[in-house]
């Protein structure tokens, strides 16, 4: 009986050390959209410029992807401003909405963040 009383002790302090961990390392906002800002500029130096096609392309594409690393705090800017964070201590849950006028697909984010890690669930263009 002592065995499993100091076994059912063990583990409650090994779950309280465990969630004191999580929600010390729940990442917040700034971080957050520090991540979302890579992860976006990643997205378009990859998938747009690299779509950029003609005459001039290689000249073009090195605008483009100047102009993502330009733009990167803007990108931030507007990350902070259509983000919702949703925070549970442990862990917390972002949806950021990106929308933007044609010809700019909008997109849609969904991210867990959990000691000090980001990953997207859900990323929807539209």
């Amino acid at each position: 009986m002592k065995i499993i009383r100091l076994l059912g002790v063990f583990t409650g302090v090994t779950l309280a050390m465990m969630g004191g961990v999580m929600a010390m390392s729940n990442p917040g906002q700034n971080d957050y959209e520090s991540y979302a800002t890579e992860q976006l500029a990643g997205h378009l130096k990859q998938s747009v410029c690299t779509q950029i096609s003609g005459e001039m392309k290689a000249v073009l594409r090195s605008g483009c992807k100047t102009l993502v690393d330009t733009g990167r705090p803007q990108m931030k800017s507007i990350i902070a401003q259509t983000t919702r964070r949703q925070n549970f201590v442990l862990f917390s849950i972002y949806q950021t909405d990106l929308a933007f006028s044609s010809p700019i697909p909008s997109y849609q984010f969904g991210t867990i963040g959990v000691m000090q890690k980001f990953y997207t669930y859900e990323s929807d263009e539209y």
